[in-house]
């Protein structure tokens, strides 16, 4: 595991609520959450990223329109420098496992992170060592999240690249995924369809 403070390593956040299946995140810099389906770590808890939001600091106070004179976004921050202190970007991972005596455990640890934990983003290596095992597909599938299927094959494109052979990959998370979705054949086709880059 990479150790934190490494470049690749940076963290991008720290856990704000959690609970046995799930974590939230709220990060250090607006709009810097890492993207959906990504692979992020806390301590020794994994977890797939399966929700961004950008929202107010203050939910009494809901954010207004400011670019009506402005000729690019970048006007809006630039003429409204508050605004980086009233927002913040926040994103939620659905827990894939965790390490145990150097190990990868794909199922759920017996505690969820703490709050204040920090959060990296893994490194490509971490996700390869982490995905060479699919079984986090089923934590990932039977999750009862409401976009489980799209989150999965969000996670699968993601992990993809760190693989040598991202096809081969691809094609294992396929078989995998039909052993997992055996009895709902359109619910199968349909996280397939969503695997092609």
């Amino acid at each position: 595991m990479t150790e934190p403070g490494t470049p690749l390593s940076r963290r991008v956040g720290e856990v704000v609520e959690a609970n046995s299946v799930s974590f939230v995140a709220q990060c250090y810099q607006l709009y810097d959450a890492p993207p959906l389906g990504s692979l992020v770590r806390t301590g020794e808890v994994y977890g797939v990223v399966c929700k961004v939001v950008t929202e107010p600091l203050d939910a009494t106070r809901p954010v207004l329109a400011r670019g009506e004179g402005a000729a690019t976004e970048e006007e809006v921050f630039r003429d409204n420098p508050q605004l980086n202190r009233l927002l913040t970007s926040r994103f939620e991972a659905l827990i894939a496992g965790h390490d145990q005596d150097g190990v990868h455990r794909q199922y759920l640890p017996p505690l969820p992170p703490r709050v204040h934990s920090f959060v990296y983003p893994c490194t490509p290596q971490e996700v390869a060592s982490f995905t060479s095992r699919l079984d986090l597909l089923r934590l990932l599938i039977n999750s009862g999240y409401p976009m489980a299927d799209e989150v999965a094959g969000a996670c699968l494109r993601e992990a993809a690249p760190a693989h040598p052979d991202p096809d081969a990959f691809l094609l294992r998370a396929g078989k995998a995924l039909a052993a997992e979705l055996a009895g709902d054949l359109p619910r199968l086709n349909a996280v397939l369809r969503k695997l092609m880059p």
